[in-house]
């Protein structure tokens, strides 16, 4: 059976590339890169040339580095440890609806320890307004983090003007560019951002590691781990060098192959989106239009379940998603889609295809062959109609009367 891989931004294959350069040091390079003798300053140079691509990759500088296990480690790492040092300052920190959920839950633990949570809203293609953020501070505000990309819709947030006003007023400001990188361009001077977070496997380097910028002169501490004096104080625990060494690899690569690859990516992703907009009734495209990552499609399709259109498409060897990959065991909706206003009945009929650099156009038409029957086949079988699924549970007037209210 032919089988397509449309999850990238749940994960990514490991380049070759990455593999190559990942074994030698699984295999002969071994030492420990804190050990003094031979075996552990091979390790340790090699382990600093990869602190060097990851900083190269986002215009940063390598002591500005510091390694992790991925994403939700350094958003962790980046929220305790401004809120932290800075909590005799004051206790107001800010963040968006849209979160994933390694940052708005770090937020709500935070939240139960004396801070003052503000969680701002979005509009309905996911966007945070920098008027709402101006509105939200006050002089208690130590620290702001807003994602760079969305890992569910696919909507790129005004990061350079919402971290502009941070700095304005003189508050660290964390993005969390683990959907971001190697997929738009991620310039921490750029963005104007205090600190970032990126993650090896979903830029086709390997699970289990990850980054966080902490720019020169921001006030941090670390928060979280007990430990060795590893990564300069700031992240015990003997390094992955493996994976290290892999993720600077991936960088390389991902900044090498950006410009080709999302002119490409963006290619496959606008037929594929006007293929299922034009073919299928009644679905909602998620997300901004056009301010969205290259490789990121979403939709609601009404009056299905998401989880049935995944396991119809995977029976016919086509992976995908309905959201993150974080929550996919929760039967909740989606936190991002209600955040946007689309109402519970539709949020549950969401699936997210997301391309990678493998997909052919034969993929999306391989998609539009079997996609329109299954949703043709699921509709017959679904308790909910157009005649009645609006009126059954929404509070809007206008979607008692008509299943195309979007609001």
């Amino acid at each position: 059976m032919r089988r397509v891989y449309f999850d990238h931004s749940a994960t990514t294959p490991v380049r070759p590339e990455v593999v190559e350069v990942m074994l030698d040091y699984l295999k002969d390079n071994f030492g420990n890169p804190t050990s003094l003798h031979y075996f552990g300053r091979q390790v340790r140079k090699a382990l600093e040339e990869a602190r060097e691509k990851v900083a190269g990759a986002i215009g940063a500088r390598p002591e500005e580095i510091v390694f992790t296990s991925g994403g939700t480690e350094s958003d962790n790492m980046a929220i305790h440890g401004v809120a932290m040092i800075s909590k005799n300052r004051g206790n107001h920190i800010i963040t968006s609806a849209v979160e994933h959920h390694a940052v708005i839950n770090t937020f709500k633990a935070l939240g139960k320890q004396g801070f003052t949570v503000t969680i701002l809203p979005v509009d309905k293609y996911g966007m945070v307004s920098v008027e709402d953020l101006a509105n939200a501070i006050t002089d208690k505000t130590i620290l702001i983090s807003i994602m760079h990309a969305n890992n569910e819709v696919g909507t790129i947030q005004p990061i350079k003007e919402l971290a502009a006003l941070a700095r304005e007023k003189g508050i660290p400001f964390h993005t969390d560019a683990v959907q971001s990188m190697g997929k738009i361009p991620v310039n921490v001077d750029e963005l104007g951002v205090d600190l970032l977070s990126i993650s090896g496997h979903k830029i086709y380097g390997p699970k289990g590691v990850g980054a966080l910028y902490i720019r020169k002169g921001t006030r941090w501490r670390q928060s979280l781990f007990h430990g060795g004096a590893q990564e300069r104080l700031r992240r015990a625990g003997t390094e992955n060098v493996s994976g290290i060494i892999a993720l600077g690899k991936a960088c390389e690569l991902a900044v090498q192959d950006l410009e080709k690859e999302s002119v490409y990516l963006a290619g496959l992703r606008d037929k594929l989106i006007k293929e299922v907009m034009d073919k299928i009734p009644n679905v909602r495209l998620t997300g901004h239009p056009t301010r969205r990552l290259p490789n990121h499609a979403s939709f609601c399709f009404e009056f299905i379940e998401g989880e049935s259109m995944l396991l119809s498409l995977d029976m016919k060897g086509i992976a995908a998603s309905s959201g993150s990959a974080c929550t996919s065991g929760s039967l909740e909706p989606s936190h991002v889609l209600l955040a946007m206003g689309i109402p519970h009945e539709m949020a549950h009929g969401s699936i997210r295809i997301t391309l990678g650099r493998d997909n052919t156009a034969e993929d999306i038409d391989y998609f539009m062959e079997i996609m329109p029957p299954i949703v043709e086949r699921l509709r017959a079988m679904s308790p909910l109609d157009q005649e009645n699924e609006f009126a059954m549970e929404s509070s809007c007037a206008a979607c008692k009367v008509s299943s195309s209210c979007h609001r």
